[in-house]
């Protein structure tokens, strides 16, 4: 009981005599400081206490996706409101393969409630069946949720965390919230949370089916989700062959070849073992 005291976050970077003093204004009397002295040095803690509290460990997500709707990722994103006190909390689930935005909404406040509808809703729109999805995150108090836990669970989805303050864990949530608030049509500020909705619409169906992503072979992300990369990546080859059969000298690597879609999506592929 002592030690737990002494190595509470409350006194953990606290020298015994303090500890002492403090508990006797609060009228609690354990034990004498010699005594509490002699618990920590029975224990090897004579000396700052904060490094030999026990953390957990926390496994690093390592998570394939080889084609759509295998693997989500999905995160929380502040935007400015009218007046520098007032943020509205913007949901945002993609698609990992096909870096498609399946669902997003716009919130005054962070609640699991909030994301539990999100991604039902995207689930149903996906068709999502049981043991085929993983929803990766990081580890707020939305993401951890209850609510959306016994969601997940009824729905057979696995879930998925990132490490403490490991923003590479999840790297395609991040990516797309750059690309959101580095695009020329961002405002400094929003004036409602109306005006983010309408704005908000308008960039992810230009996303989702205009922009064209350099992780996905300079495709859209509605080509890949939808099965038609191999159609496009077709046709730009044909392209190139007419090209190139009318002017060779111009492909000094010789009969060019458009790039595919990666076959495999990691969020942190493991290391390739050493035989």
């Amino acid at each position: 009981m002592i030690l737990e005291i002494l190595n509470s976050d409350r006194f953990m970077d606290q020298a015994v005599p303090t500890v002492y003093s403090t508990l006797l204004d609060e009228e609690e009397y354990m034990c004498s400081s010699r005594t509490m002295y002699r618990i920590l040095e029975r224990q090897k803690q004579v000396r700052q206490r904060r490094h030999d509290r026990e953390h957990p460990v926390y496994q690093k997500p390592e998570l394939l996706a080889t084609g759509p709707n295998q693997v989500w990722s999905w995160d929380i994103t502040k935007i400015k409101g009218p007046q520098p006190w007032i943020f509205y909390n913007l949901y945002v689930v993609i698609d990992v393969f096909s870096r498609y935005v399946v669902a997003w909404a716009i919130s005054e406040y962070e609640s699991g409630e909030q994301a539990r509808a999100l991604i039902d809703a995207a689930c149903t729109r996906q068709g999502i069946g049981p043991n085929h999805l993983t929803v990766h995150s990081d580890r707020g108090k939305a993401m951890r949720s209850r609510t959306l836990a016994d969601l997940l669970g009824e729905l057979g989805v696995e879930r998925s965390f990132s490490r403490p303050h490991v923003s590479n864990d999840n790297p395609y949530s991040e990516s797309q919230f750059k690309t959101l608030k580095y695009h020329p049509s961002y405002p400094e500020r929003f004036g409602s949370i109306e005006d983010v909705g309408s704005h908000m619409r308008a960039f992810f169906k230009w996303y989702n089916t205009e922009h064209r992503h350099s992780g996905i072979a300079m495709m859209t992300p509605e080509v890949v989700h939808t099965g038609r990369s191999e159609q496009v990546w077709n046709s730009r080859k044909k392209t190139l062959q007419r090209a190139y059969q009318k002017h060779p000298e111009r492909f000094v690597k010789g009969n060019p070849e458009p790039r595919k879609v990666p076959e495999e999506v990691w969020i942190n592929q493991p290391n390739p073992k050493v035989a």
